[in-house]
């Protein structure tokens, strides 16, 4: 009998372990024109990446690599598994020029992500820039799980011609979905400028006609603007006071959205978590409409079930005009374990990250044939060349000018930053 119900509990202990689930937390923020308003602001980025330590972490309003690579330092300080996309400059028309300095990137945890590809949809204003991250599951050759992640920040102003210039992105937007596979899974995250959902933007990027379609997880439609039964949803202005840059309005408008594919909400195996939806740093007070994030009316409500401190309302205040926007999913299949993702690809710089003429990194890699890549602060490609598998690859960084560099290796999906003195 004893017997019959060990064998009970190690099939019950195994049938948990099955059907364990992983969770993946996102957030898409607008960092308003991060570093040129203001590079002061990474102390008060750190308090919010720390509250909610988001797995991937979407952004725009960034203006440039050096303040792509500020973010990937502050954001390795809270988790090392840190890692960022390659950072492009905007290639869309902005005034004949190009000088739009309003870019997107990615931040993602890679323990749990592989980037494997990236790519720009151009438009006539500001680039929509791709990422194809695949989840590092235990079964990811038999069954590999990828998330195509899009990131956007539309035309602001709520003029005629401003409508008409989100519409015509969109379009473009759209019709580069219809050469992807219809059954890719898709995060679209973006400052959106939309005031209303029946605006021809929203209705464009989720007309059930195109061959991806979009869709609100939470559903939430109707005329956000100055409109207070939105209240839950609004996601800008943080502010009513002038001189910090950005809008000081205060909280009246839902601009900034997660929208995924359709497929998102329904999926087996990579799916939205119901109820994850938040608009972050938004205690859901309806006195606060048309006041400052961080001031007493839009503090917690008894009850309610929400409570942002004190202290994190004042760090969303004053890091951005703009409240970031979270979501969370969920898969089934077991991602590895953090000794498995140690052991698949360990990548640590030997002498820290500052070198004078010689840079010395060791990884742990089952792939012989690995190569690396140096990088500067503007994406250029200066140095490459093989590097030696469980063993310590030395590189002669004597002919670098001092500054800040980034190493790369190919089958390796963190990009390290280091000083060269």
């Amino acid at each position: 009998m004893k017997r019959k119900i060990l064998i009970l509990c190690l099939l019950c202990i195994g049938l948990q372990q099955s059907i364990a689930q992983e969770n993946i937390k996102t957030m898409f923020y607008n960092l308003l024109n991060f570093p040129e308003l203001s590079l002061d602001r990474l102390d008060e980025l750190e308090v919010i990446i720390s509250d909610y330590q988001p797995d991937l972490f979407m952004v725009c309003e960034l203006n440039d690599a050096f303040g792509a690579g500020l973010i990937l330092n502050r954001l390795q300080m809270i988790n090392p598994n840190y890692a960022q996309a390659t950072y492009f400059n905007n290639t869309s028309d902005d005034n004949g020029n190009d000088s739009n300095l309003l870019q997107n990137l990615i931040y993602y945890d890679s323990s749990k992500f592989i980037l494997e590809a990236q790519d720009i949809v151009p438009t006539t204003l500001r680039d929509f820039n791709r990422y194809t991250l695949k989840l590092n599951t235990v079964n990811q050759a038999t069954n590999p799980i990828l998330l195509e992640v899009f990131v956007t920040h539309l035309k602001a102003g709520n003029s005629p011609e401003d409508e008409l210039r989100r519409f015509l992105m969109v379009e473009e937007f759209v019709d580069y979905l219809s050469t992807m596979d219809p059954n890719s899974k898709v995060l679209f995250a973006g400052d959106l400028n939309l005031y209303t959902s029946n605006d021809i933007t929203f209705q464009k990027l989720t007309d059930v006609t195109n061959a991806i379609t979009l869709v609100d997880p939470i559903n939430r439609l109707g005329d956000w603007h100055n409109n207070s039964s939105f209240v839950d949803v609004f996601t800008q202005s943080t502010r009513t006071q002038g001189g910090l840059g950005g809008a000081s309005g205060g909280f009246d408008d839902r601009f900034d959205f997660i929208l995924t594919s359709e497929n998102v909400l329904t999926n087996s195996d990579l799916y939205y978590v119901a109820d994850s939806y938040k608009s972050y740093g938004n205690n859901l007070n309806t006195n606060c409409y048309n006041r400052a994030i961080n001031s007493s009316d839009c503090a917690e409500v008894p009850g309610s079930g929400v409570s942002y401190s004190q202290t994190l309302r004042n760090a969303l205040h004053d890091m951005s005009d703009h409240l970031p926007v979270v979501m969370e999913l969920e898969t089934n299949e077991q991602l590895l374990s953090t000794t498995q993702f140690a052991a698949k690809s360990d990548f640590q710089f030997i002498r820290g990250n500052i070198a004078e003429d010689q840079l010395a990194f060791m990884l742990n890699s089952s792939t012989s044939s690995n190569e690396y890549v140096i990088y500067d602060v503007l994406a250029r490609k200066l140095m490459a060349g093989k590097v030696k598998n469980n063993d310590i690859t030395n590189i002669n960084v004597a002919n670098l000018p001092k500054g800040i560099y980034y190493l790369k290796i190919d089958d390796y999906t963190e990009t390290k930053k280091f000083i060269k003195k």
